[in-house]
C-alpha cells in the first residue's frame, strides 16, 4: 500500500474514465484529487500541490498541453511531474508533449498494472529530487544533478572546456556578451557589481558544484554583473546552445533552474533590504552566517576587502566589527580564518 501522503491529481473530462482512475488509485493507497476539466485542474494543482498529475490531452476549454504550459511557468507547480493520458499514439503528439515537459504518456485504454507501475516510477524519482532540495544553494545544486540524472549531467558537462583561474582573475565583466553557463569544478568565485568610482559590492560567493551565469543567458542580455576568482579555481564552460537544449527538453532540469532563479531573486532582495535597514553588526553577522551555511568548512576563509564589499562598508569597519565579535566570544579568528563559536547569538543579532 502506498503512503496516503502521496497525492495524485486526475484531470479528465470523461466521467467514466475519471471514476475508474480514481477507484484504481484509491485502492492502491493514493490520496486522489479529481478535476473535470483543464481550468479546474490548474486551480486544484495550485491549491493542493499534488505529487503527480494524470492529465487527459484532449479536453474542451483548456487541453492538456495548455495545462502543462501554465503549470510549467509557475515556480510553485513547475516541478510537479505530469503524465498524459491519451487515446492517440501518433509520434507527433508524443513529441509535442515531451517538448513541453511531460514526463510520460499512457495510452487509453490502459492496463491497470502499467498505470500503477508508471506512477510508482515517477513518484519515486520525484521524491528523490524533492528530498535533495533543502532550501540551500548547495542542496539546490544537488537537486539539479538529481533532476537531470547522472547521464544528463555528464552529457551537459561532457568534453567542455575546463579553464583555470588564479586568485583575482576576472571570469567575465559587466556588459560582456554571454556565451557560456559556468560550473565550478573547484575553488570559489565572487559575483559583484562596481559603481562609477570603482567600489565593489559583492552579490554572492559561490564554491565547488555551483552553476552561475544562467540568468543573463535566459534573458538573452549582456552580463549584468562581474565574476572573479577569490581563490584558485577551475571552471567548466558549457556553451549556451547545450544549456538551452537541456533547458527546453528536460522538464525536471528547467524546473530546477526556475527554482534557482527564484532563490537568487529572494536572496538578492534580502541582502538589499539588509543594506538599507540593518546595522553594521547585523550585516556582518548575516554575511558570516550565510558564508558558513554555504561552504560548511572548518572556518570561513575570505579576504577582509571582500567581506567589506559583501556588506557595503569600509574594510576598516568590517575588521573592527570582527574584532568586537571575537571579544564577545561569538567568533574566533585563526590564521585569517573565521570560525563561528556562538551561532545562536549571531542569529539573534538579525532579529
Amino acid at each position: 500500500m502506498e503512503d496516503k501522503t502521496n497525492k495524485i491529481l486526475v484531470i479528465e473530462d470523461n466521467f467514466d474514465v475519471r471514476e475508474n482512475l480514481v477507484e484504481i488509485l484509491e485502492l492502491a493507497g493514493y490520496d486522489v484529487v479529481e478535476a473535470e476539466n483543464g481550468i479546474e485542474g490548474v486551480r486544484k494543482a495550485k491549491q493542493y500541490r499534488p505529487d503527480l498529475i494524470l492529465c487527459d490531452v484532449m479536453m474542451p476549454e483548456l487541453d492538456g498541453y495548455g495545462v502543462l504550459r501554465i503549470l510549467g511557468r509557475n515556480p510553485d507547480t513547475s516541478d510537479i511531474p505530469l503524465v498524459f493520458l491519451t487515446a492517440k499514439a501518433e509520434k507527433s503528439d508524443f513529441r509535442k508533449g515531451m517538448n513541453l515537459g511531460a514526463v510520460d504518456y499512457i495510452t487509453k485504454p490502459f492496463d491497470d498494472v502499467e498505470l500503477l507501475d508508471a506512477i510508482q516510477v515517477r513518484m519515486e524519482k520525484s521524491k528523490k529530487i524533492s528530498h535533495s532540495f533543502d532550501g540551500t544553494l548547495q542542496g539546490l545544486n544537488t537537486f539539479v544533478n538529481e533532476a537531470k540524472g547522472k547521464e544528463a549531467m555528464e552529457a551537459l558537462k561532457g568534453d567542455n572546456e575546463i579553464r583555470k583561474y588564479k586568485r583575482k582573475d576576472i571570469v567575465y565583466s559587466e556588459g560582456d556578451f554571454g556565451r557560456y553557463l559556468y560550473f565550478i569544478v573547484s575553488g570559489k568565485v565572487k559575483i559583484f557589481k562596481t559603481n562609477d568610482w570603482g567600489k565593489e559590492y559583492i552579490i554572492d560567493v559561490l564554491d565547488e558544484g555551483s552553476f552561475f551565469g544562467y540568468s543573463d543567458l535566459i534573458r538573452e542580455a549582456s552580463r549584468q554583473e562581474s565574476v572573479a576568482a577569490i581563490e584558485a579555481a577551475e571552471l567548466c564552460l558549457i556553451p549556451k546552445e547545450d544549456f538551452f537544449t537541456l533547458l527546453y527538453s528536460n522538464r525536471d532540469f528547467s524546473a530546477a533552474f526556475i527554482k534557482m532563479l527564484v532563490h537568487d531573486n529572494a536572496s538578492t532582495e534580502g541582502q538589499l533590504l539588509g543594506l538599507a535597514y540593518d546595522s553594521i553588526r547585523k550585516r556582518v553577522a548575516n554575511a558570516l552566517l550565510r558564508l558558513d551555511d554555504r561552504f560548511q568548512e572548518e572556518g570561513i576563509s575570505i579576504m577582509r576587502d571582500d567581506l567589506a564589499a559583501m556588506i557595503g562598508t569600509a574594510k576598516e569597519t568590517a575588521i573592527r566589527t570582527l574584532t568586537d565579535f571575537k571579544g564577545e566570544g561569538l567568533i574566533e579568528i585563526e590564521s585569517g580564518r573565521i570560525k563561528i563559536l556562538n551561532r545562536k547569538k549571531l542569529e539573534q543579532l538579525n532579529a
